[in-house]
């Protein structure tokens, strides 16, 4: 439970379903959270967390084994649900428990205080061996008292842990080596129970900080944002925290200054480097919005070359800028919220030795009662048995094991998130690194997302001007991309000619749109729209003119205006630079299959496809094909899904991973997908795969080391190696795992380049 009062809940699908899920906790009394504005499906107010990530996506959930609902226990005034869930730290030594501690001991001298602490015991431990067997006729309690100071420092942070693990009914290896220390110390053997408790406290410190060091990479996103701005208020220029900035302030950013806050460019021309949140790495051109009134009362339709972010650098002009967003609300605010919750997500192979330390762990506890009882069996005393069996505990403790794959994803999310992609959590970032085929949106993925008229075909002796007036008052009350370029081109080759307005504008999901111009009905869509329905079929001409321009690959949108067709609009769609390059990439990397679904005719579809490089094209899919389409594909092995997060949501959320692109504009997008590449920037995917391969291979590596060890020191330490060689090696293979993953934080985009190893880890 979150301090909101949100609840995660985890259960298991092959034995309970959502629905039966809901119809329990209804049943409490309890209520569901409302989707969060921009939900593709605010009807379905189930906040659910699928695979283990966070989502909005509450009706495409999808069957795994391990799913998470969030809900609110406030029947009457519910509050929305905090982004941070409970859940994992990367250190978890109990197996399948919920609630787990990362030996994070801060105290008086600072965040290092467990690593000083663990100095001075070895420190009073040199001194006490050096005592006892270097210095002759000192009293045997000089000795000691250095090994109880020892004892005092090694087990100081050890203690407070192993308590608060049998609080909550739990034995993790804190309580064993304490265990181990006082028996040594009951039995006499002082210096071996301070040997274990300083290599414990050594190995445990410098895993926390080696740790930190991922930790920091996430932190430092939030100091990417400056402390203060400067607003303009009336005729005066005043510095203001920037969480006293509000919606609509105009703000002032000097030259290579960071920008304080979201929002557009009202004056100045400039250019800025958007790297610390896009991961662009050449600086970005802005200039000021046309219409300032437009921009404020629609931010979400801004250009890029207008659109500022929050953390990012001004370049050599200086501008001002209106905010659409208070500070913790920007892009980089919501990142840095992600990349936190993301941590505390499991991955499937986090979940995988959950598993199986809860079948481990009970045998190894087994194994050592058992053990204690050798010197019945064995002529040997007892004080070796006890011995024995906490050699066996120690190195039977899956420290390393527990620690193997949540370190690995904690550092490969914390490099993504630096590079300008926000990975939700250990499961996409695994996923990534697992799948071989991609299942790409046509519209704004492979293309640049910004269609021309490149043709205007008239039938029945309509003028162009009539059949483009027409359209232009239709399409300009409609957002989408094909629409967006009607009015926009249309209105340029009209000039300064009459347009008239339109009224009763509804769209045709997937189909196209009708409305009213001056008291007639007017259709503008698809040529499969028509013939359907009540919708009467193409004439002949015009079927005619649809045939000739598909064959030149064109997207086609029929103008019908009552019952007479006025012709055809051809437009043309341009694929991205980096498109054909970024497909080579990713077949360098391993996937080997790659499809485009659009909408488009298949002839359109079929084009683009052969200009970018993919030999599977599949046109003419509605919104709800395209989910068949991914079902399909899903069907033969693990899919992802590359699209803009809005329009493509539903097949997103079928796909193993859904992939949005531009999400730094766009919060929806960063609700929706698993991934978000913040840029609108195809290149990124190849890096983006690369890390995740890099991730997998990684924490491949480390389950063998812990196992290895594990597998190594069990049978030694029953055959007679001691406590002492089990603990250095037992916390050796723990750091060894930690310092391993941290290499995910200097990776490098070798993919990218066209590096022949990119695919070896």
């Amino acid at each position: 439970m979150d301090p909101s009062g949100a609840l995660r809940l985890e259960f298991d699908r092959t034995r309970i379903d959502q629905g039966q899920i809901e119809a329990l906790i209804q049943s409490q009394g309890l209520v569901f959270v409302a989707a969060a504005s921009g939900s593709r499906d605010a009807g379905m107010e189930t906040r659910a967390v699928v695979d283990g990530e966070p989502s909005l996506r509450g009706h495409a959930v999808r069957a795994a084994e391990d799913h998470t609902v969030g809900l609110v226990l406030n029947p009457t005034e519910a509050a929305p649900p905090s982004h941070v869930q409970e859940g994992e730290s990367p250190h978890d030594h109990a197996p399948g428990g919920e609630d787990t501690h990362d030996h994070a001991h801060g105290g008086f001298l600072g965040p290092n205080t467990e690593l000083v602490f663990a100095f001075a015991c070895g420190a009073a431990l040199a001194l006490g061996f050096g005592l006892e067997n270097l210095a002759s006729g000192l009293p045997v309690w000089a000795s000691i008292a250095c090994y109880i100071v020892a004892y005092g420092f090694g087990g100081f942070f050890t203690v407070g842990e192993a308590f608060e693990n049998l609080r909550r009914k739990r034995f993790e290896i804190d309580t064993l080596m304490l265990v181990a220390a006082a028996g040594a110390a009951a039995l006499g053997a002082w210096a071996e129970g301070a040997l274990l408790l300083f290599l414990f406290s050594i190995g445990h410190a410098l895993e926390h900080y080696a740790l930190g060091r991922a930790k920091r990479a996430i932190e430092a996103l939030a100091d990417l944002a400056p402390r203060t701005a400067h607003v303009k208020r009336g005729d005066q220029i005043i510095e203001l925290p920037v969480d006293q900035v509000e919606v609509g302030d105009t703000v002032v950013v000097r030259p290579n200054e960071r920008l304080p806050a979201d929002g557009f460019v009202v004056a100045g021309v400039t250019s800025v480097d958007q790297a610390p949140v896009t991961g662009e790495s050449m600086p970005v051109d802005k200039q000021p919005v046309a219409d300032p009134a437009l921009a404020r009362a629609d931010p979400s339709r801004l250009e890029p070359a207008s659109l500022v972010f929050a953390g990012t650098i001004n370049g050599a002009g200086a501008i001002e800028i209106e905010t659409t967003r208070k500070s913790s609300d920007t892009t980089l605010a919501k990142v840095v919220r992600m990349v936190s919750e993301a941590e505390t997500q499991k991955s499937p192979t986090q979940r995988f030795t959950d598993r199986f330390e809860r079948i481990f762990v009970p045998v190894v506890l087994a194994l050592a009662f058992l053990l204690l009882f050798a010197w019945v069996v064995v002529d040997e005393p007892f004080r070796d048995s006890f011995y024995r069996a906490m050699a066996v505990l120690v190195a039977a403790s899956p420290c390393a094991l527990a620690i193997a794959t949540p370190s690995a994803v904690l550092s490969g999310v914390a490099r993504a998130a630096r590079a300008g992609v926000l990975i939700k959590g250990g499961a996409p970032l695994e996923n990534l690194g697992s799948l071989k085929a991609i299942a790409f949106d046509k519209t704004g993925t492979l293309t640049e997302g910004r269609p021309r008229i490149t043709d205007v075909v008239t039938v029945r002796g309509t003028r162009q001007a009539d059949l483009l007036a027409t359209a232009v008052a239709v399409e300009r009350l409609s957002d989408h991309p094909l629409a967006e370029a009607i009015a926009r081109d249309g209105a340029e080759r009209l000039g300064s000619a009459p347009i008239a307005t339109a009224s009763d504008v509804r769209s045709l999901t997937g189909q196209g749109v009708t409305a009213l111009v001056e008291g007639e009905t007017i259709w503008i869509g698809k040529p499969e729209m028509f013939g359907r329905g009540d919708v009467g079929a193409l004439s002949d001409e015009t079927t005619a003119a649809v045939e000739q321009l598909r064959l030149q690959g064109r997207t086609l949108m029929v103008v019908r205006k009552g019952a007479r067709d006025l012709g055809v609009i051809g437009l043309l769609d341009t694929p991205r630079a980096a498109a054909r390059g970024t497909l080579t990439a990713l077949r360098n990397l391993g996937i080997s299959r790659m499809v485009m679904i659009s909408g488009d005719h298949q002839k359109a579809a079929q084009a683009i496809a052969g200009q970018v490089g993919l030999a599977e094209a599949w046109g003419d899919l509605m919104p709800e094909d395209k989910v068949e389409a991914i079902k399909k594909l899903r069907a033969e092995g693990k899919i992802a899904m590359v699209g803009d997060g809005v329009n493509d949501a539903p097949a997103m959320a079928t796909a193993t991973v859904g992939i949005a692109m531009g999400a730094a504009g766009s919060d929806v997008a960063l609700e929706t997908a698993d991934v978000a590449l913040m840029s609108d920037d195809l290149a990124q995917l190849p890096f983006t795969i690369g890390l995740s391969r890099r991730t997998r291979g990684i924490i491949l590596q480390n389950l063998i080391v812990s196992l290895g060890v594990v597998a190594f020191l069990v049978p030694a330490t029953i055959l007679g190696l001691g406590i002492g060689p089990a603990v250095a090696l037992h916390e050796g293979s723990t750091l060894l795992v930690v310092i391993n993953a941290l290499r995910l934080l200097a990776y490098r985009d070798l993919a990218r380049a066209g590096a022949p190893d990119a695919r070896r880890i």
